[in-house]
């Protein structure tokens, strides 16, 4: 056992070593000031995540010198104490930027929707190696959307709708596993019907779709059964339903600084002093940066605050600043590489639960890198996630490394069964 600890995949540790340490730089020189420039200087953001990273990297330690059948027997326990967090966090959070998901005990908070990523990651993984799984029938599936819904939905109610959606990130690792293809085809069709009926008329765009399948019918199905032309119909009333249920969604489920974001970014109007300045502020910051950047330290809209919220979900834009094209390229490349080994490591696990797991912390990590990055360059609305290791942020950082090593230790012994 002692051997078999000691195989650890060192190049993910590099990774999620380099990647910590840049985002520090980062986090340093977007809150940098002279009268507290010492690293160790608890009163900054630096100085405060320096001393989490200090308590990342020893749970890192523990971590890997744990048992990893520990992460196996323990996957439901874990699961029913951190959403017994969340249903408390419900009733004593205090308020931040928003949202009600953070947890205060004596000047310190943490925010337990974070902690919710891996433990749901480790109850879908023990759920998806029972021996019994079969998607073809319909409890399993069920049995499966609750284990994500339940924490989806708790972190929702605690307004933080960018946490929730990151748990779509599972139905990657479902779709692994055996879930059916058409799940990934139907959410890429809402999402798009859900943009199409903000931008155009919702008769004319319900119009265009009865011409679809019109054309579906009598082109392709010409020799099919009535059962196909039932089903094409089905299909048609729920897109209607769906079309007309997007304004009160749109207007009755999200938040109205949800909804200025989603029609900044639409182009339906153009707030460049409210809800689209910090993505215009990001997007100058990143253009005035060039191909190498103006320098560490040298970010003249960093250093005057152009950018709110800099040194977490926007600390993306001081890398383009500084570092340029080609720092900014570097970054991404990091988590491209991270990714691809950590898929690399899941299929060459012998256990279900392993194998799963691994899936599911690539999933949860390439969500977040696409969308914090993506919100940076206004592709994509602005919902407030951090970008993962990089961010400031205890409670982020923390989480973060225990889900991805979490994994490490789970390969570290990958010839055995969980």
């Amino acid at each position: 056992m002692y051997q078999e600890r000691l195989k650890i995949d060192w190049l993910s540790v590099a990774l999620w070593a380099v990647l910590m340490l840049f985002g520090w730089m980062n986090i340093y020189s977007a809150t940098y000031n002279e009268g507290h420039a010492a690293l160790f200087d608890l009163k900054t953001f630096h100085g405060k995540q320096l001393l989490w990273m200090g308590v990342t990297v020893l749970m890192a330690v523990l971590i890997l010198f744990s048992e990893p059948r520990f992460f196996s027997n323990g996957a439901y326990p874990i699961y029913a104490v951190v959403m017994a967090l969340l249903v408390v966090t419900l009733f004593l959070a205090v308020t931040v930027n928003g949202g009600k998901s953070w947890i205060e005990i004596g000047g310190f908070r943490f925010q337990p929707s974070e902690f919710a990523k891996f433990a749901t990651a480790l109850a879908l993984a023990k759920y998806m190696s029972a021996i019994d799984i079969d998607w073809k029938q319909l409890h399993t599936k069920v049995i499966a959307l609750v284990l994500v819904a339940i924490p989806a939905g708790l972190v929702f109610l605690q307004h933080d709708t960018g946490s929730a959606l990151v748990f779509v990130a599972f139905v990657f690792p479902l779709f692994r596993e055996g879930l059916s293809g058409g799940i990934l085809v139907v959410g890429a069709v809402a999402v798009v019907l859900f943009i199409l009926a903000l931008l155009v008329n919702k008769y004319i765009l319900l119009g265009a779709l009865a011409l679809v399948a019109v054309f579906y019918l009598f082109v392709w199905l010409n020799k099919r059964s009535a059962k196909d032309y039932w089903r094409a119909l089905g299909v048609l009333v729920v897109c209607a339903a769906f079309i007309f249920s997007v304004d009160f969604v749109f207007n009755h489920v999200l938040e109205s600084h949800q909804r200025e974001r989603i029609d900044v970014l639409l182009g339906k109007t153009e707030d460049l002093r409210g809800s689209g300045y910090n993505v215009h502020q990001s997007k100058i910051a990143i253009g005035s940066g060039g191909l190498i950047g103006k320098g560490y330290l040298h970010g003249t809209l960093t250093k005057a605050d152009f950018v709110p919220e800099q040194h977490t979900d926007f600390i993306f834009c001081t890398v383009g600043e500084e570092w340029g094209w080609l720092g900014s390229s570097v970054v991404v490349v990091l988590y491209i590489v991270l990714l691809v080994r950590l898929v690399n490591m899941a299929e060459r696990q012998r256990s279900t639960f392993s194998r799963f797991y691994g899936y599911s912390v690539a999933s949860i990590l390439f969500i977040h890198l696409f969308v914090n990055v993506g919100m940076v360059l206004g592709l994509v609305p602005v919902i407030g996630i951090p970008l993962p290791f990089f961010s400031y942020g205890g409670s982020s950082l923390l989480a973060f490394t225990i889900l991805l090593f979490i994994f490490i230790r789970l390969d570290a012994t990958k010839n055995q069964l969980y």
